[in-house]
């Protein structure tokens, strides 16, 4: 519920409005039928009653305007605060890294946009339950103050509807939360399949892929069902109840009236106060709206709940050479030990590849050397400085990465390769181009570098290349590449090799491969086995052994 009580606290004064208003609208609510009997009583006894009829008017005016105004202050304080949630929502996920999405893209997309919209509600409903429990209350002390009998039948059957709506939110709570979970894997399946669409195509496994998408499909109609269920059973006994109290009410006040001891428009107002008293859809409906925002405040604090790096307030030292060291380093992923007190050093200036086989932690060792995360034990130091210690702004300027599978971010394909923590000039775009081997195939779309990225279809090389260069654009001191050069063809991998291993100015590299030849050209390579550094030596010492042959297939090791 922190989300939520966030939001109220930021637009508390609007809230404090709905509520207002929602109480003003209730007491006119109920001093309406109060004038409503005089009125008729005036009239019965042939009295002027003008006055009378215009207060009535003027007492319905008023109501109106009040509803209206709470409408409108619930209104713009709901969309507020659907603002405010998904903002912030967005910022704490960026923030938090990959970890983040540990649920799954499409799940995180549900709780930034439906969850977030259904909790942004909960403050605007929760403000409007004391006017919707008001006028009830409100209700039952005007009859007894009609009179004492009337009261009396109608609370000999409070006890029911009070039954009704605590049956009611408990079941509706468990019901939307499970809702909204089976809602969240349906959408990661099927943000994974759009991902995949073309290989799906391929594959000719749409039926297949269709089935899994829509795997949690029967638990989300069975929540939903039950959703209607709870809420149609909860209709049901309140529409055989409500009229059994409304008649009791008015039978009671029938024989008083016949006894002489209520006039004609005390009857007429008991029967609108009764009307006010058996109010439960109003509260009925605000509860229902308390219990969905909360479930889905809960899913997107789960979210908010993704701990943050903290960054220091060092800075590094200006003569570094980038030597990175990783010390007595442990990483836990998916409860198994990926890396178990893993030491290693990169000496400023070199390029050591890390080797190892498939699952052997390459990719986290390199997350964990630019601090995309954290090891769960040991140190990463850059230039003797631990990362946790640095500014952000001084981590990020000197840490550069390339991946596998990367994004383009930006409007534009300049954009993209000049997307950093701070503005690049062009003549740095252009360089980076070249080194990827970039430069020829951007020049050829039709605005060449200003070319809207969207509308610039471009094959898995061609992204790995624009990958590489916005890595080699940005004027760090470490750069670590995560296969970055899978996709790329052997002349083309031969040419980047060029900008990679012999860059114009000095810089650490650290790259995992699955590729000899890439293996060869670094000046080191650490071979990583079971969370450990194996050997760190030159390609051509490592591969006299015949283990070190088999990662690479038995290749030539050229």
């Amino acid at each position: 519920m922190g989300v939520v009580a966030g939001t109220a606290r930021q637009d508390a004064g609007r809230y404090a409005g709905v509520t207002a208003l929602g109480l003003v609208s209730a007491a006119l609510a109920l001093a309406l039928p109060y004038a409503l009997g005089h009125t008729l009583d005036q009239l019965l006894r042939g009295a002027p009653a003008g006055w009378w009829i215009a207060g009535c008017g003027a007492l319905v005016a008023a109501q109106t305007a009040a509803a209206a105004g709470e409408d409108l202050l619930a209104g713009l304080a709901t969309a507020r605060a659907a603002a405010t949630v998904r903002r912030r929502t967005v910022r704490h996920m960026l923030a938090a890294g990959p970890p983040a999405a540990g649920q799954g893209t499409g799940d995180l997309v549900t709780r930034v946009v439906g969850n977030a919209a259904d909790a942004a509600v909960t403050p605007a409903a929760a403000a409007a339950l004391p006017a919707a429990l008001a006028a009830p209350v409100g209700g039952i002390v005007a009859l007894g103050l009609t009179d004492i009998w009337l009261a009396a039948a109608f609370l000999a059957g409070a006890p029911l509807l009070t039954l009704l709506v605590q049956r009611f939110a408990r079941a509706s709570s468990d019901c939307v939360t499970a809702y909204q979970n089976a809602q969240g894997r349906i959408a990661t399946l099927l943000v994974e399949a759009l991902g995949g669409a073309r290989t799906i195509a391929a594959a000719g496994s749409e039926q297949r892929e269709t089935a899994r998408i829509l795997g949690p499909l029967p638990e989300l109609a069975a929540q939903g069902r039950r959703m209607w269920r709870v809420q149609g059973r909860a209709t049901a006994q309140a529409a055989v109840l409500v009229p059994l109290l409304q008649l009791t009410v008015l039978a009671v006040g029938g024989i008083r009236l016949s006894a002489g001891a209520l006039s004609v428009g005390d009857l007429l107002a008991a029967s609108r106060y009764v009307l006010l008293a058996t109010g439960i859809g109003v509260v009925v409906g605000q509860l229902g709206a308390v219990v969905k925002g909360r479930a889905a405040a809960a899913r997107v604090d789960e979210v908010l709940a993704v701990p943050v790096p903290g960054y220091g307030e060092r800075q590094l030292p200006q003569d570094g050479a980038g030597t990175l060291e990783l010390r007595a380093v442990t990483a836990v992923r998916g409860g198994e030990t990926v890396l178990d007190g893993l030491d290693l050093t990169v000496p400023g200036g070199s390029c050591v590849a890390v080797v190892g086989r498939s699952g052997a932690g390459k990719s986290v060792l390199a997350a964990l050397a630019g601090r995309l995360a954290d090891p769960d034990a040991g140190t990463v130091l850059l230039d003797g400085c631990p990362l946790p210690e640095l500014t952000a702004t001084s981590l990020r300027d000197a840490v550069g990465y390339a991946f596998e599978r990367p994004a383009l971010l930006g409007d534009t394909v300049a954009d993209t390769i000049a997307f950093g923590p701070r503005p690049l000039p062009p003549d740095h775009v252009t360089r980076g181009a070249l080194a990827a081997e970039a430069d020829a195939f951007v020049r050829l779309l039709p605005d060449g570098y200003a070319t809207a990225r969207n509308q610039a279809p471009f094959s898995g090389g061609e992204i790995q290349r624009l990958g590489l260069a916005r890595a080699f654009a940005h004027p760090t001191r470490l750069l670590v590449l995560d296969d970055a050069t899978s996709s790329l063809d052997t002349v083309t991998e031969s040419r980047v090799a060029q900008a990679l291993f012999h860059p114009p100015t000095p810089r650490t590299r650290l790259l995992t491969t699955h590729r000899p030849a890439t293996a060869a050209r670094a000046d080191l390579v650490a071979w990583l086995e079971a969370g450990r550094i194996r050997a760190l030596a030159p390609h051509e010492t490592l591969w006299a052994h015949p283990e070190y042959r088999d990662l690479f297939g038995g290749g030539d090791g050229a």
